[in-house]
């Protein structure tokens, strides 16, 4: 998801393979060995410069890993060698040595800590003496940069080795999940823990803890989700919290609220003029305050995604700073005023290829509506004009005609566009529930391309007239939240649902329909399109399963497959032993040779 090569290359394998993407379930055990082809990416929820070379960042990612970039922004690469499963790659904290910028560690949500001595190029777990591996923050001792502390689920675990060895030190910390940390600069002795009941304070290393909640007096006031510390004067320190911003004067004695904002995410000092400091927050964007936070104004010009979960700041020129959001990595050059995307990458939800014209692309993505590619995936443009709605989770191209195509959006139904995505009108008559217009998956009847299906969390919705209007067709269909929709291209009248609660199957165009497994979340479909008859549904949980008889029964075909939260399937029409998935995270696996 990162970066101009690694987005290239998610919508150049969609040029391969026809990716289309809905959402996921479960079903048996057979060998198939899948090969994981990358790319990878996720939120973007750890964020951290190299405080010698500010130019080099690196990012942690949930189900992506870390990438890299030495241009500050402009180009990013994976690196994650080592970090081999799921939960490696859940990085939810990044810290590099003060001392030793090569050196970096890793928190994950699940995998524990690990830790690069090459500027991230490999990583190695030093999990040992770590009892909980749900890493939430990490803190390294500024003098001593071998003295580092983990914030997980089950407290605070310290290493006065590099990571060499853990211990546990939650003496008089009452509640353990901690969510962050900060050490107090110039007595690196004194640090804090924020918890889910509050902030914590140890003047002894970790040996003991106290709780420092004076005016934290809500509950969600007491969620805290990150600290700052004012370096200049270190007995001001902030606490972002579920219900706004805390600062303390008095080194934690006493709290005021400072910001009404109501769920804050992130925190950062500018290190030159502590009183100038930003938030970024759950649903809102980026805050700043110039005056130590008595006033505070939002700056999200620019900033097309108001879940912030992390800021950096240039440590050597404090105007620029970064925000990690939950649909890329944005710079800002003029302290905030401003911002703009450093990765050409988006939340990639559905690609559609013009089947006249392959070199001509199209990329829902989720939040950012629909991009267009006319030299095989070199180069994008953006393409909403009358797309009123950006979360764009399914696109269909008219076979007959290209330059019509469809994209469902979560949350504004079904628009149209004739003329190859210039505009687009909405196309929503007859879905009239909330639900209705929460749209996951597109399907066309390649016979008769007027004819087409619209998977939604209501159900499923057939148009016989291009979309001028909609009628539901849930006859026999158990659960309504559908994610995926396969028919099967030499009788389109023999369809299929991926839903919530398994696949569903129906021979007379959507009349009626039956359940044909019994998968908990179904969240792609792909048909062999030279034998119909064989299948594959994506699950959320349980990987892969393939059926040879029209979906009367399944088999898991998940040997090599070491993400098994499926997203997307899709056949390589060419060779249709050839199978891609795409995982939760955006990691693509593909199998050659399938039984």
């Amino acid at each position: 998801m990162l970066g101009t090569v690694a987005s290239r290359k998610v919508l150049l394998i969609g040029l391969l393979i026809l990716l289309t993407i809905s959402r996921a379930g479960g079903v048996s055990t057979q060998s198939t060995a899948w090969q994981s082809i990358g790319p990878e990416g996720g939120d973007i929820r750890s964020l951290a410069i190299d405080p010698t070379t500010p130019t080099t960042l690196y990012v942690g990612t949930q189900g992506g890993g870390v990438f890299k970039s030495t241009d500050g922004g402009a180009s990013w690469s994976a690196i994650n060698s080592g970090l081999t499963n799921p939960s490696d790659r859940n990085v939810f904290a990044l810290a590099i040595d003060p001392k030793n910028a090569t050196t970096l560690y890793a928190g994950t949500n699940g995998g524990g800590v690990f830790k690069s001595t090459d500027g991230g190029a490999s990583w190695s777990a030093i999990n040992s003496g770590l009892t909980n591996r749900n890493v939430q923050a990490l803190a390294i001792n500024p003098q001593n940069p071998a003295t580092l502390y983990a914030g997980t689920y089950d407290g605070v675990f310290k290493s006065t080795n590099g990571g060499a060895s853990w211990s546990k030190v939650n003496s008089g910390l009452t509640n353990t999940r901690v969510q962050a940390l900060a050490i107090d600069p110039q007595n690196p002795a004194t640090l804090y823990a924020g918890t889910y009941d509050g902030v914590f304070k140890s003047t002894n290393g970790g040996a003991s803890w106290s709780e420092v909640n004076s005016g934290l007096t809500n509950p969600s006031d007491r969620r805290v989700q990150a600290l700052a510390i004012n370096p200049q004067n270190p007995t001001t320190l902030y606490a972002g919290t579920q219900g706004g911003v805390f600062k303390s004067t008095d080194g934690g004695a006493s709290w005021s609220k400072v910001n009404n904002t109501s769920f804050v995410l992130a925190l950062a000092i500018d290190p030159a003029t502590p009183t100038t400091l930003y938030v970024g927050t759950q649903n809102d964007g980026v805050f700043k305050s110039t005056d130590g936070g008595a006033s505070w104004s939002a700056i999200d010009s620019g900033l097309t995604a108001l879940i912030v979960y992390a800021l950096a700041i240039d440590p050597h020129n404090p105007t620029t700073l970064y925000a990690g959001t939950f649909r890329g990595v944005f710079q800002s050059t003029d302290g905030g005023a401003s911002w703009s995307k450093v990765n050409n990458a988006s939340s990639v939800r559905a690609v559609a290829i013009d089947p006249a014209t392959p070199t001509t692309l199209y990329a829902g993505t989720d939040g950012s509506g629909v991009f267009k590619s006319t030299d095989g995936g070199e180069s994008w443009s953006a393409i909403n004009s009358g797309l009123t709605n950006t979360r764009v989770w399914a696109l269909a191209i008219d076979p007959a005609n290209p330059t019509t195509l469809y994209a469902g959006t979560y949350g504004g139904g079904v628009f149209k566009s004739t003329d190859g995505g210039e505009s687009w009108s909405e196309v929503n008559s007859g879905l009239t529930n909330p639900n209705d217009r929460r749209v996951q998956a597109l399907a066309i009847n390649p016979q008769n391309p007027t004819t087409l299906y619209a998977g939604t969390e209501g159900g499923v919705f057939k148009s016989t007239n291009g979309g001028a209007s909609w009628s539901v067709i849930n006859s026999g269909l158990e659960n309504p939240d559908v994610a995926a929709l396969a028919i099967n291209p030499r009788n389109p009248t023999t369809l299929y649902a991926g839903t919530a609660g398994g696949v569903f199957k129906s021979t007379d165009g959507g009349a009626s329909w039956s359940k044909v497994n019994n998968a908990a979340f179904v969240e792609a479909l792909a048909i062999d399109p030279a034998n119909p008859t064989t299948l594959y549904a994506g699950t959320w949980g349980s990987g892969v399963f393939k059926s040879t008889d029209g979906g009367a029964s399944w088999s898991a075909i998940n040997s090599g497959l070491t993400n098994i939260r499926v997203r997307a399937l899709a056949i390589d029409p060419a060779n249709p032993t050839t199978l891609y998935a795409g995982t939760d995270g955006s990691s693509v696996f593909k199998t050659v040779g399938l039984p």
